[in-house]
């Protein structure tokens, strides 16, 4: 089923009117400064490299600082700016004056560091790990991951859980995961982007220091995006799925998740893409969204940022494929123009894309 983005079926007026955005050269010593998640942030790491090379005179930058400072810092307008994980409400998008656009959507993966245990060979249900987030089941050898691994040798070892340090959209959609997977998790843990997690953790900051704390801990079990595993070769764990199928964490089980959610058949982005009903969907599956100034005092600055995202979105095909990632439906991404139409300047002004 094909339905990523056809750029040229993008409504003809708002194409006309951005058509000249991703080849007009920006003024020099032109500034755009991004913050939060780092779930997405080596993509735009990429993005902004290739913005740059494209646009001479233009410094574009991303710090993966997690979702919680990247809102903090764009309610502070103290970048043009903000990456979070996790969407915000009508009602806080009002209050705070920002407009919310969704980029792309990627997987969060376990991944864990226990000799012997090869990629993609340990298969673990929601339950399971939720018992193992809690620290309810300590030990590889455990009898309920064993059950779920017949066959396989598993080290008595303690596990060690790796967390990350900092408010992390990341954290938040691992716990809505878990509590959905087990009551006594939803209970015990609520749904946040920096819980009290019992007993003995390694807290670890970004996606990066997650993969550096798993690397350097025999027996540990962490939680970081699908490109990681990719770029940095890790172990990842196949999961059970809400039909009963032990998936991979996949680029196509990141689009089946898409293709099952409200996302797809409803264009609501912020639908969520956890335990989609598919056999090949991807359970830990989820949006990553971009926050601007809907109200800037600097118009001029307001566009450069807006010429950056929409560029992304206008490429967003090319630039995305093979990342790890996968774009947004059609119809969700033919309405990012109209979002980026709603800022507006002092005056009433709005910025100028050509």
């Amino acid at each position: 089923m094909q339905f990523f983005v056809d750029h040229k079926r993008v409504g003809a007026t708002v194409v006309a009117l951005f058509m000249s955005l991703s080849a007009v050269s920006v003024q020099a010593e032109a500034v755009i400064k991004g913050a939060g998640a780092s779930f997405p942030s080596r993509i735009y790491e990429r993005w902004t490299q290739r913005f740059m090379e494209l646009n001479p005179g233009t410094s574009a930058s991303y710090m993966p600082t997690g979702s919680g400072d990247g809102v903090k810092q764009i309610k502070a307008r103290s970048v043009q700016m903000g990456g979070t994980d996790n969407p915000l409400t009508p009602a806080q998008l009002a209050e705070y004056k920002l407009v919310q656009i969704p980029l792309l959507v990627g997987g969060l993966v376990p991944v864990i560091n226990v000799p012997g245990i090869k990629s993609n060979r340990l298969v673990l249900s929601g339950a399971v790990l939720a018992q193992m987030a809690m620290g309810e089941i300590t030990r590889w050898d455990d009898e309920r991951i064993t059950a779920l691994n017949p066959g396989v040798s598993l080290p008595s070892m303690p596990i060690v859980r790796v967390v990350r340090q900092e408010s992390s959209g990341s954290t938040e959609i691992w716990t809505r995961y878990l509590g959905a997977s087990s009551p006594a998790f939803a209970k015990a843990i609520p749904m946040s982007q920096k819980p009290n997690w019992p007993g003995n953790t390694v807290a670890a900051k970004g996606n990066d220091g997650m993969v550096s704390a798993l690397q350097s801990n025999t027996g540990a079990l962490a939680y970081v995006s699908y490109d990681r595993v990719i770029k940095d070769k890790l172990v990842a764990v196949r999961l059970l799925n809400t039909q009963g199928t032990a998936v991979e964490a996949s680029e196509a089980g990141f689009r089946a998740a898409i293709v099952a959610s409200d996302v797809y058949r409803k264009g609501d982005d912020t639908a969520s893409l956890l335990n989609m009903p598919r056999h090949d969907a991807w359970p830990l599956t989820a949006t990553s969204y971009m926050l601007l100034d809907a109200r800037p005092k600097d118009v001029k600055q307001a566009e450069l940022a807006a010429r950056f995202v929409y560029w992304c979105f206008m490429h967003g095909d090319e630039l995305t494929k093979g990342t790890g990632f996968a774009p947004l439906p059609d119809r969700v991404q033919a309405r990012l123009a109209g979002r980026l139409l709603q800022i507006q300047g002092p005056s009433g002004e709005m910025p100028k894309f050509q």
